[in-house]
């Protein structure tokens, strides 16, 4: 099925900690944006719970963030490798810390995708 949003989604594995009251479950985005992300986990939560969200970015900045779940999708453990979009779709509810970073992060991924390789293509 294609992509009905328009949304820019950045493929990006960043290192957090989730849970209801305090961070205490580990897991990684599987995809970012500036309103979301993918968590790829098995520890699901239903859909309109709020979730405490700690997102470590590659500069090792630490952002802090509410989310609501918006969708799950549960699999057994030993198949979360196999299967495409096995844990949860986050929506930002508000950050508690370190949005300016999260932007700034966002910003430079995304002006690097844009920019062309400076590898000249080769025509054999």
């Amino acid at each position: 099925m294609a992509e009905k949003r328009f949304i820019r989604r950045l493929r990006r594995r960043l290192s957090l900690r989730f849970g209801l009251d305090k961070p205490i479950r580990m897991a990684f985005t599987e995809d970012v944006t500036d309103d979301g992300m993918f968590i790829k986990t098995t520890n699901l939560y239903r859909p309109g719970t709020r979730v405490t969200i700690e997102l470590t970015l590659p500069d090792k900045a630490q952002v802090s963030l509410i989310g609501i779940v918006r969708w799950s999708k549960k699999v057994p453990p030993n198949m979360i490798h196999l299967v495409k979009k096995a844990g949860m779709g986050i929506k930002i509810v508000n950050f508690v810390e370190g949005e300016e970073s999260f932007r700034r992060f966002l910003q430079e991924a995304q002006a690097d995708r844009a920019t062309p390789s400076a590898q000249p293509a080769t025509i054999s």
